[in-house]
């Protein structure tokens, strides 16, 4: 695959999909000059695998973000602004979300605040965007400044969250996310794609 981006950030970049994407890009035959790999809390032991990937790989730079608070991403920002010199941010992969398990008549207030914070608050302070129909509206705010916004549902995937009954593995999953980014053109933007890069109307 031809390279895809000269810096990348992802984030929720410690497990899953998110690990999987830092590793695939890392392992590209032209990888990018950056990817910056962040999650909520890369010094606890969920941040072991991507420390040991990042001791091998120079070009990862692992970095603290909580994508639903505000002095967190602005942190993050500038770490990332001081590796890229003023030369920008290529590709930005949201990936961090959290799940619960409960019902709507079990959960507890404060775990359904914190989900709706990660999942729906977290993108919109990180890029401006969450969920699909502010993904729409952002294509059109951006498309002057000639920047792509695209959705990407990565299928049931075999991680924490969408447990071990799911069909795909982390592995196929990336590998279809990361042809359909490599893909991309200025008529996708606005647009939610599968992994494998099958148009999923709103």
């Amino acid at each position: 695959m031809a390279v895809l981006a000269r810096s990348i950030l992802v984030t929720g970049s410690n497990r899953g999909i998110g690990l999987e994407l830092v590793k695939q890009l890392v392992e590209m035959s032209d990888p990018p000059e950056h990817i910056f790999a962040t999650c909520r809390d890369p010094d606890g032991p969920r941040g072991r695998a991507l420390h040991d990937l990042a001791d091998k790989y120079p070009s990862i730079h692992v970095v603290q973000l909580e994508v639903e608070n505000q002095s967190s991403v602005k942190a993050a920002v500038a770490i990332v602004q001081s590796y890229l010199e003023g030369k920008g941010l290529n590709l930005l992969i949201n990936n961090a979300g959290v799940d619960t398990y409960d019902t709507l008549q079990t959960v507890e207030q404060q775990e359904m605040l914190c989900t709706f914070n990660i999942n729906v608050v977290g993108p919109i302070l990180v890029v401006k965007a969450a969920l699909n129909m502010v993904t729409a509206c952002l294509a059109v705010e951006l498309k002057g400044d000639e920047i792509l916004c695209i959705a990407i549902h990565p299928g049931w995937v075999k991680t924490d969250m969408g447990t071990e009954k799911a069909p795909l593995t982390v592995q196929h999953s990336v590998q279809g996310i990361l042809k359909v980014l490599a893909s991309l053109s200025s008529s996708s933007t606005g647009t939610l794609l599968d992994w494998e890069g099958r148009r999923i109307f709103w």
